[in-house]
C-alpha cells in the first residue's frame, strides 16, 4: 500500500499524536525522527505528503524541505512545515523555500488534519 503521509518530528508526543489523528482520518502513515531519514523515505516511498518539522537532528526541516524542491522526482510533493509558536522567521524560510502549508505547535488536531486534506486536494480520510 502507498503511503499517504510521511511525518518527520523528534518528539515523541508530538509524532504519536500526529499518526494517530493522521490514521484515524483514514491515511496511511510513515515516520521518522530525523532529516536524513526524512529525505531517504521522501525519496523510497514517495509519499503524498510530508509533515515536516522545522526542528530535526541531524538535518533541518529547512534543508530536508530545500532537498526536496531541488530534486526533479520530488520536487512536486506538497509540504506542511510544522513550526514553533511565535516563529514568523521560520515561516518566511519555509515560504521561501516552497512550503505548501505550515501549522504552529501547539496545534488543533482539527487544523492538522484539515491542512493535510487541502494538500491531498480534499481526498481520503474519513473523520
Amino acid at each position: 500500500m502507498a503511503t499517504d503521509i510521511l511525518i518527520a518530528e523528534d518528539e515523541p508526543s508530538i509524532l504519536e499524536s500526529l499518526d494517530f489523528i493522521l490514521r484515524r482520518a483514514g491515511w496511511s502513515i510513515h515516520t521518522v525522527t530525523d532529516g536524513d531519514a526524512a529525505l531517504e523515505a521522501v525519496r523510497r516511498l514517495r509519499p503524498r505528503v510530508v509533515v515536516l518539522d522545522v526542528m530535526l537532528p541531524r538535518r533541518s526541516g529547512f534543508d530536508v524541505l530545500k532537498q526536496i524542491r531541488a530534486d526533479l522526482q520530488m520536487r512536486a510533493t506538497p509540504v506542511l512545515i510544522l513550526t514553533a509558536k511565535g516563529q514568523q522567521q521560520d515561516r518566511r524560510i519555509a515560504e521561501e523555500l516552497g512550503a505548501d502549508a505550515f501549522v504552529t505547535k501547539p496545534y488543533a488536531n482539527a487544523e492538522v488534519v484539515g491542512a493535510v486534506r487541502q494538500l491531498l486536494g480534499g481526498s481520503g480520510g474519513s473523520a
